[in-house]
Parts: C-alpha cells; sequence; structure tokens
C-alpha cells in the first residue's frame, strides 16, 4: 500500500456556486463556496471560499469579491486558478514532502465549448495538477447517486446545480442524450431578487435571495402558506426597510426556472431510444444538485412526465463522490479525453 501514499490523485466538482474535492480514499475533504476576494490595489488574494463569501456586499472599496465561474464554466481564468491552487493545497495538507503532483478529475457541463474545456484543463494544471481529465457532470453525478453507468441498462439523471441543469440518459458508460441548459440555481436567487424589488421597491442582496429560497422555496403550490421576514433597502426611500413575503410569493416567483428545468427533462425523454426509456419507466428519474433540495421539485417533474423521481442520497455531494469514483477508471477517460465532441454528437 505505501507505493500509493506518494501520489494522491484527486477529483474536483469545480461548480458555479461550490468547489469540492475528493481525495481518493478519504472521500470530499474540501467544500466551499467558489469565490474570491482580491485586492483591486496591490491584486492580492485577500480570502477564498467561506471567508471570500461573507464578505459579499460588505466590501471596502479596495476590495472585489469575484465568483470566478459562471454558468459551470470559467469566467475569471486567473482567479479560477488561483482558487482551485488554493483548494489542492487544502486536500492535500498533509502530504509527504516527496509527493508527486496528483492526476485530478474535473467535472465539466456536458454541453460544454471546446475553447471552454481547454480552459478547465490549462487552469487545474496550473493549479498544480499532473494531469488533468475532463468528466461530464451529469455522468459524475450518475456514478455518486449509486447509478449502473456501465451496465448496458437506461439511467436518468438531472443535476441542478448553481449554473446550470445537466439531464441526461446514460448507458454503457456513456450518455447517450443530453441537455445542458444554463438555468438553474443562481436563476431562482435571481429571480427571487427581481420579484421582490419589483413588488416591494426593496433590494436584497444574494444571499437574502438564497436564504428566501431555502426557508420558503417550493416547485409548485405549497401546502401551508409560511411567511418570513426580510431585511433590505427600500429604493425609494433609501432606507432600510424589513417586509414579510410569504411560500406562495416566492414559489411564484421561482415559476419560470422550475419549468425550464422540467421542459429540458422532457426534451430529453423525447430524444431517448425507446428501449432505454422504458428502463428509466422501471427505474425513475434520480435528482442530484443543490437544486435537487428545493421542496416539492420532485413531485412536479413526477407529475409532468408520469415517471418515478427520486432525489438522491446525498445530492450536493453527488457530482463530487462520482468525479473521485471514477478516478478508478482513469484509463478510460485518458483515451476518451474530451467531453466536448462528445456533447457535439447529440
Amino acid at each position: 500500500m505505501a507505493k500509493f501514499s506518494f501520489s494522491q490523485d484527486l477529483g474536483i466538482d469545480l461548480g458555479t456556486a461550490n468547489t469540492l474535492v475528493f481525495v481518493k480514499g478519504k472521500g470530499v475533504v474540501v467544500r466551499e463556496p467558489s469565490v474570491v476576494a482580491t485586492n483591486v490595489e496591490t491584486g492580492q488574494v485577500e480570502a477564498v471560499g467561506g471567508d471570500a463569501r461573507n464578505m459579499i456586499g460588505r466590501t471596502p472599496g479596495n476590495i472585489r469579491v469575484i465568483r470566478p465561474m459562471k454558468d459551470g464554466v470559467i469566467a475569471d481564468y486567473d482567479t479560477t486558478a488561483t482558487m482551485m491552487k488554493y483548494y489542492i493545497k487544502q486536500a492535500q495538507r498533509n502530504r509527504s514532502s516527496f509527493a508527486k503532483k496528483p492526476n485530478v478529475m474535473v467535472c465539466v457541463p456536458s454541453g460544454i465549448t471546446m475553447v471552454e474545456e481547454r480552459a478547465v484543463i490549462d487552469a487545474t494544471k496550473q493549479a498544480g495538477a499532473k494531469d488533468a481529465f475532463p468528466i461530464a457532470e451529469p455522468f459524475a453525478a450518475a456514478i455518486g447517486a449509486g447509478l449502473p453507468v456501465w451496465e448496458p441498462t437506461g439511467s436518468m439523471i438531472v443535476d441542478i446545480g448553481g449554473g446550470t441543469t445537466e439531464v441526461a440518459i446514460i448507458s454503457l458508460g456513456g450518455i447517450v442524450t443530453s441537455q445542458s441548459i444554463r438555468t438553474a440555481g443562481d436563476d431562482m436567487d435571481e429571480a427571487i431578487i427581481h420579484y421582490i424589488r419589483k413588488t416591494y421597491n426593496l433590494m436584497i442582496g444574494e444571499r437574502s435571495a438564497e436564504q428566501l429560497k431555502m426557508d420558503l422555496g417550493h416547485a409548485g403550490v405549497p401546502e401551508a402558506d409560511e411567511e418570513t421576514e426580510i431585511r433590505g433597502r427600500d429604493l425609494l426611500t433609501g432606507l432600510p426597510k424589513t417586509i414579510s413575503v410569504s411560500a406562495k410569493e416566492i414559489s411564484g416567483a421561482l415559476a419560470d426556472t422550475v419549468s425550464a428545468i422540467v421542459d429540458a427533462v422532457k426534451l430529453t425523454l423525447e430524444k431517448t431510444p425507446p428501449e432505454l426509456a422504458a428502463d428509466i419507466m422501471d427505474r425513475g428519474i434520480v435528482l442530484s444538485g443543490g437544486g435537487a433540495l428545493l421542496r416539492n421539485l420532485d413531485s412536479v417533474i413526477s407529475e409532468e412526465t408520469k415517471m418515478p423521481v427520486f432525489v438522491a442520497e446525498n445530492p450536493l455531494d453527488s457530482v463530487a463522490i462520482g468525479t473521485g469514483k471514477s478516478l478508478e477508471f482513469i484509463e478510460h477517460f485518458r483515451s476518451h479525453p474530451h467531453v466536448f465532441s462528445k456533447a457535439t454528437k447529440n
């Protein structure tokens, strides 16, 4: 066993909202927001992850808080590489000083372009990887959710992250058909911000919107109409103000985003070969990612597709676990180096 201790391969779920790092043999060891705070004057990184996230909306003029990932792809290359370097270092805190650079499996959206994929691979190598292998996000989520991806049977996964929703039918170690839409958790937060501003002339921040989504958000009509208070800035007076909002209002604000996700699921099912569609009728659809935690979403999708729908056991970690487990099949990914070329076949 000793010979393996010199190189600890990693699986990275490089998400729009959160970055998770899986260490082979240990599991998920880093779980942090994909946020970096930099000093505009010196160019120095002030904080990464949770510490940087706490600064959102609270920084002086010389500090800029950046979310370097947008819609599942790199929006700010240098900042992403810096962030990944920090997380790889954190994941390898106890490694030997003789340790080699790790091989890194990094997940990317299934609808990625060649340029976007190249940027992820280059940033991963710049962050300290010996070699980087891309894996399609829904494929990783399916492995993490325990679906039989290598068998000749159809599995359907819907992974709702921060920036993208990935819907895929998987069989025999490959994606048969998939749909990647850039509508997901961040859009839900935006919809809530927009609704509160339009209805109450109140400006709230991203974090408040996310909290409202978690506390009151439902897909469809909520059974009980709970209420909660929210603070923000009154756009008419410019002064702080507190209002009360209901679950029905928040769920109404989320309706368009939920509808877009349901449409992506239906569109993928329409393109599914009949044999695999029969398998999915038996096995059902599995939801993963942070968006899968939206109350009642499974019931709404089930109602629209007339199929059983389940939420993965550990939806937030499914992609990271799958990315880590796929390190066992690293030779398969070495011989199939691009997600982009597979995506274009659909």
